[in-house]
């Protein structure tokens, strides 16, 4: 048989964000490699697949990442149907690209299968709107924590005028508050922290970039964690359309009407 491994993306937590293309690579598998953020949920999905737990979490014992390459190699090579489950999206801060470089160079087929992304989940959960017309033109999604400690042009990003997604910056927002600041981005812009994207304990801590890391002490945010920065962090989705609308001078019955 030829080698074959599934990059699945198992979305941020809640099991019905699962994708059908999801579920039909789980229903097929022998072999599923799981990362700890994946909701166990999930693998109702498949009963009959032997499952090898291989997380990797920032400040905890992991699973070495050659060891993760070499387990995946040798059960496509026996023919196996084999799934790296990744919370997330494979291809967002998840190594979905370097591990199919790695095993496309050792002969075996992938096939990458996207999740919905924490930022995206947890953002759509708490009524924001990571682009809006008039409000935000775009997002970007940025981690926090970098494999060789190298800093983001932080500059760039403040004056992008995009809504920043940042991942893994719990542990860094005394830095991110300064880059940013120093970067041109205005003290008072509004700052979503939201912990457990998508779950049934999610938690939001609405804030500011001045007063975000006090906030977020005081709030005792954990891990995993996301930050949305940017105008639509302000206020749910209703609300800052009707303020984009109004700033476009559109009158009380069009936002009415548009509603």
């Amino acid at each position: 048989m030829s080698a074959k491994v599934w990059l699945v993306g198992a979305g941020p937590g809640d099991p019905e964000l699962l994708t059908l293309k999801a579920v039909r690579a789980l229903n097929e598998a022998d072999v599923v490699l799981i990362d700890d953020l994946v909701n166990e949920a999930v693998l109702e999905h498949c009963p009959q697949a032997r499952i090898i737990a291989v997380g990797k979490r920032g400040g905890c014992r992991s699973t070495p990442q050659a060891f993760i390459h070499r387990l995946m190699l040798r059960y496509a090579r026996q023919g196996k149907c084999v799934v790296r489950l990744k919370g997330g999206d494979p291809c967002i801060f998840g190594r979905g690209g370097e591990e199919a470089q790695w095993l496309r160079g050792h002969g075996v087929d992938v096939e990458l299968v996207n999740g919905i992304t924490a930022g995206l989940a947890g953002a759509t959960q708490c009524d924001i709107s990571l682009t809006l017309r008039g409000v935000a033109r775009g997002v970007t999604l940025v981690t926090a924590h970098t494999q060789d400690d190298s800093e983001l042009n932080w500059h760039a990003l403040a004056q992008s005028g995009t809504t920043l997604v940042i991942y893994m910056g719990v542990a860094k927002l005394g830095d991110i508050r300064r880059q940013l600041l120093a970067g041109g981005l205005a003290a008072d812009t509004p700052v979503a922290m939201i912990e457990n994207a998508s779950l049934p304990q999610q938690r939001e801590c609405r804030s500011d970039l001045t007063a975000m890391q006090e906030d977020a002490h005081e709030f005792q945010l954990k891990s995993p964690a996301i930050l949305v920065i940017g105008a639509v962090a302000a206020c749910a989705t209703d609300e800052m359309q009707a303020a984009a609308l109004w700033k476009r001078g559109v009158g009380t019955q069009e936002i009415e009407q548009s509603a």
